[in-house]
Formats: C-alpha cells, sequence, structure tokens
C-alpha cells in the first residue's frame, strides 16, 4: 500500500532563535510532536485510506482536518493537568494577597487587592457592552462577563505561576486557549446561541483569556527580574498597566497593516494557532469536530504526562512537559525543525557564553519580527505585494537558503565565543 510522509524547514531565523532559548529538552519534543504527526499518523492513515490528488494537497488536508486534532486533544490535557497542579499555589497566593492589610504603597509592597478589584470593576461594563451587542442578551451577557473574569483570573495564575517558575518560555499558554475555546464554544452552543453570534463570542472569550495569561506571564517575568535587580513592585506594575495600554492602543495598527500585506492567516503569514482555534469553534457550531481525533490526542497527552511524572520520580533533568509535544504536533513540521536546530546549537554551547547566544538568538527573533512590519508599509500603502521583485531578480529561494545557515553558524560562533 502507498502511504504519505512529510518533512520540512522554514527558513526562519526567528524560529531559531526560539529553540536556542528554550533549550534542547523543549526542541525534541517539538520536533517529536512533529514526528508524531507527519511521519507517524499521516503514513498509517494514508496506507489504510486511498489517496486520490495531488500528494502534497492530499497529505495537507488530512493533517489540517484530522492529525493536527491529535495535538488539540493533548493539550486540553496538559491544560487541565497544568490546573490541577498548581491549583494548590494559586490558592495560597490568593488568601497571602487577601490576608495583607499593608495598603501603604510607601512600602515595597505590591498594588493594594482593592485596586486592582476596583479596576476590574471598571472594565467589567465594557466588555459586558461588547457581549450584550453580540447576543442582545443582558442576562447571558452578564454570566458570560463574569465567567470570563473568573477564568481570566484562574488562567494568569496559572501562567504567571509559570513564567516565575520557569520563563515565559514555557508557558502553558497554548493549552490554556485550546481548553477555553472548546469549553466556552461547547457551553455558548449548548446555550443555544448557534449562529455567527456564537462562534464570535466564543473566540473572544478565548482572546481575551489567552491575552490575560500572555501578558501576565510576561509580567511576572518582569517582576521577578525586578525581585532581583531590588526594584519595588508596585513601581513596576503601575509601569506595566501602561505599557499594556499602550500596546493595546497600537496593536490595531499593527495588524492591519501585516493583514494588508500577507493577510493573516495565508501562506505567507499563516497564524496556526489562530486557524486551529477558527477550526475549533466552527467544528463546535457545526457539529464537525473529529472527537476521535481529540480523544485518541487525550490518550497521547496522558501517555506523555505518565512519563513525564516517571521522570521527576527518577530526578531526571530531561521532561516531558506534554504542552510541547501537543505543540509539535498541530503545527507544521517545517516550523518544528527550526525550532531543533536552534535548541540542538543551544545545547552544542551550554558550557560556553551562552548569556551572548541567548542575546543573539533574542535580536534573531526581533529582527524577523521588525523587518516583517518594514516589509509589509510599502505593500500597506501601495498595494502592491511584490514590490521588491523588480529590485532584486535572483533566486530568492537559493539566497534563503544560504541566509539561514549562516544564520546558524554565526549563532553558533557567538554562543562559543569566549567570555569577553
Amino acid at each position: 500500500r502507498t502511504s504519505i510522509f512529510g518533512i520540512a524547514c522554514d527558513l526562519s531565523p526567528a524560529l531559531i532563535g526560539v529553540g536556542y532559548i528554550v533549550g534542547l529538552n523543549v526542541g525534541i519534543l517539538v520536533l517529536m510532536g512533529g514526528i508524531i504527526s507527519w511521519v507517524i499518523a499521516i503514513p498509517i492513515y494514508t496506507s489504510m485510506n486511498p489517496i486520490n490528488g495531488n500528494i502534497e494537497d492530499v497529505a495537507w488536508n488530512i493533517w489540517n482536518s484530522k492529525i493536527r486534532f491529535l495535538g488539540v486533544g493533548a493539550m486540553l490535557v496538559g491544560g487541565i493537568w497544568s490546573i490541577i497542579k498548581l491549583l494548590k499555589p494559586i490558592i495560597e497566593g490568593l488568601l497571602d494577597s487577601l490576608n495583607n492589610k499593608d495598603t501603604d504603597l510607601s512600602t515595597n509592597k505590591d498594588i493594594p487587592l482593592k485596586i486592582i478589584l476596583s479596576i476590574l470593576f471598571i472594565l467589567f461594563f465594557p466588555l459586558l457592552y461588547i457581549y450584550i451587542n453580540i447576543f442582545n442578551n443582558v442576562l447571558f451577557s452578564l454570566v458570560i462577563t463574569f465567567i470570563i473574569l473568573i477564568v481570566a483570573f484562574l488562567f494568569s495564575s496559572i501562567a504567571a505561576y509559570m513564567a516565575g517558575i520557569v520563563g515565559s518560555s514555557n508557558n502553558p499558554i497554548s493549552g490554556i486557549t485550546i481548553a477555553t475555546i472548546l469549553i466556552s464554544s461547547l457551553f455558548i452552543n449548548y446555550m443555544g446561541f448557534i449562529s455567527q453570534e456564537g462562534m464570535m463570542a466564543s473566540i473572544l472569550f478565548g482572546s481575551i483569556i489567552c491575552c490575560a495569561s500572555a501578558i501576565s506571564g510576561d509580567n511576572m517575568q518582569d517582576l521577578k527580574t525586578g525581585y532581583l535587580l531590588g526594584a519595588t513592585p508596585w513601581k513596576q506594575q503601575i509601569m506595566q498597566i501602561i505599557g499594556t495600554v499602550a500596546s493595546a492602543l497600537t496593536i490595531t495598527f499593527v495588524l492591519n497593516v501585516l493583514h494588508s500585506a500577507y493577510t493573516i492567516g495565508s501562506d505567507t503569514l499563516p497564524a496556526p494557532q489562530a486557524h486551529l482555534m477558527k477550526t475549533v469553534v466552527e467544528g463546535v457550531f457545526n457539529k464537525t469536530l473529529p472527537w476521535n481525533w481529540i480523544i485518541f490526542g487525550m490518550l497521547i497527552g496522558i501517555i506523555i504526562i505518565a512519563i513525564d511524572i516517571i521522570q521527576e520520580k527518577r530526578r531526571s533533568n530531561f521532561r516531558f512537559p506534554v504542552l510541547a509535544v501537543a505543540v509539535g504536533i498541530y503545527l507544521p513540521i517545517g516550523l518544528s525543525v527550526p525550532i531543533f536546530l536552534g535548541s540542538l546549537i543551544s545545547y552544542l554551547t551550554l558550557e560556553k557564553n551562552h548569556e551572548k547566544g541567548t542575546a543573539f538568538a533574542s535580536g534573531l527573533i526581533t529582527g524577523e519580527a521588525i523587518m516583517g512590519i518594514l516589509i509589509a508599509i510599502p505593500i500597506f500603502l501601495t498595494g502592491v505585494s511584490n514590490w521588491w521583485q523588480p529590485i532584486l531578480q535572483f533566486n530568492s529561494n537559493f539566497i534563503g537558503l544560504l541566509l539561514f545557515i549562516i544564520t546558524l553558524i554565526l549563532l553558533y560562533l557567538n554562543s562559543n565565543s569566549k567570555e569577553q
């Protein structure tokens, strides 16, 4: 019988940088997820089912409609497992905040809980207004808004705790978001809101939780750094609030520029996480969600968690965080390979100048993001999507591969250099 498998490598400096920062352990697991999808699951499925049409199109269609939902199931289990593991420290932290009667900001304390609750009370009404416009039902909008605030608090606490312990690179945001999207879609659909508005409300629900979790992880990383440097927490927190508001006001323009230039969700700017959220929501409301694949993915997640517990008991340095494997399953394998290559360089230079390598890797991530925006601005202004072609007349694929290899070499040399 004929079967299909896939292997690819995106020529992305940013993904090399991501791999370097997360390290070899996570890099191997992300690649393992890609192998589960493209080297194991797709070949097995295609060997048992007839193949018609272009092989590449068939492979992508199978992965998009079936195989990647293994990752959804694994991420769902991973998100629930993260909540279970971190529930106790979250409750302890909340009780500690409630018992803190010190409201004097002259001391090195956090912003008092009363002020935080006041800000939440103010933000409650714009969110409620949005949902009233979506549902045209005040009572249900009140229920959904309260649920969002409670879930956002819980999941933000998990993300912040993980960032404080292991760093923001290993946050379980993907698992938390997928779990939220799936559960909120099922709830809203069950309540009878089965139209386009129900889908919009579910996506908005998941987006709020995703942004809250991401911001909380980043903020906790800042507070952790501030603690090590002796900064005043409440002053940091005020500036973080200002930074969050400023980014919320500017990101809309940036996203519009990128969408006008590349179309978010296209092959040029695929946005796999956003596409997966859309697929999950549409699957719930259209009753087309492949639950058999999701359940099988949940079993894979449970097996990985069991292996991780065994590794923890053995006190092994190599762990099996389930979300890393799940991310590898639902991402195209072309994204997993450069992450692995970056993590391999990180391992090979671990005893050398790792801080310099981390700075270089961070520059790769930032540089690719800035270049993406700079290239998009002329497209946004002129509407011409290939404005650079009259300027650059050569084989861009070959040049891209050459620059990708040079980037790997430069990262290795920077990380392998002696301390200055």
